[in-house]
């Protein structure tokens, strides 16, 4: 019989997509205010992979992740989802389209979790109206797709700024064991 464990703690990652930089900086900062430091935030990268979001937000978008400095419990990410929506609604333009879009989600040791309102066959129900989508897994030293995989999120570019920030988060996992914190053990 296995013993239950409890996780390590995980790294807050948000995706930021938007047809302005501004909005995107307005954005961070609240949820700066919400989650604390930011620690890490990618150049604009241009979002091309999809047409998605074209009616609703404009043909010309960028992305941007942000990290934050403190590390969350994982079960926390169906409020972090329910607070970038509402994020998201401060941010809204004629018959309350969205300017900004935040995908919030997590890097663990063995993936990517991202949160989504959407319900599917491969995303596990969180509660709160909250679905998990797991992105990436964790595999001979780099993030891999699966088949369901975002292709933006699948893509070299992505991928390399995923496992930079994986690393990141490992050195933190160490420096909280070496303070007698939470860290690598079963890693």
């Amino acid at each position: 019989m296995s013993t239950p464990t409890s996780p390590r703690p995980v790294k807050l990652i948000v995706s930021l997509l938007a047809g302005e930089k501004q909005l995107i900086t307005a954005a961070a900062a609240e949820l700066s205010r919400a989650y604390g430091v930011i620690d890490f935030i990618s150049r604009c990268i241009p979002f091309t992979m999809t047409d998605y979001y074209r009616e609703e937000m404009g043909e010309y978008l960028i992305r941007r992740f942000i990290t934050f400095e403190e590390l969350l419990p994982p079960e926390a990410l169906p409020g972090v989802k329910k607070h970038t929506d509402q994020v998201e609604g401060n941010y809204t333009g004629g018959a309350g389209c969205r300017k900004v879009n935040l995908d919030p989600g997590y890097i663990a040791l063995e993936h990517l979790i991202l949160a989504t309102n959407k319900k599917y066959t491969h995303r596990p129900y969180l509660g709160n109206g909250v679905y998990a989508d797991l992105t990436l897994i964790y595999r001979n030293k780099s993030f891999r797709p699966l088949e369901w995989t975002y292709p933006d999120y699948a893509s070299a570019e992505i991928i390399e700024v995923l496992n930079r920030l994986r690393e990141r988060y490992r050195l933190q996992l160490w420096e909280r064991k070496g303070r007698g914190g939470v860290g690598l053990s079963g890693a």
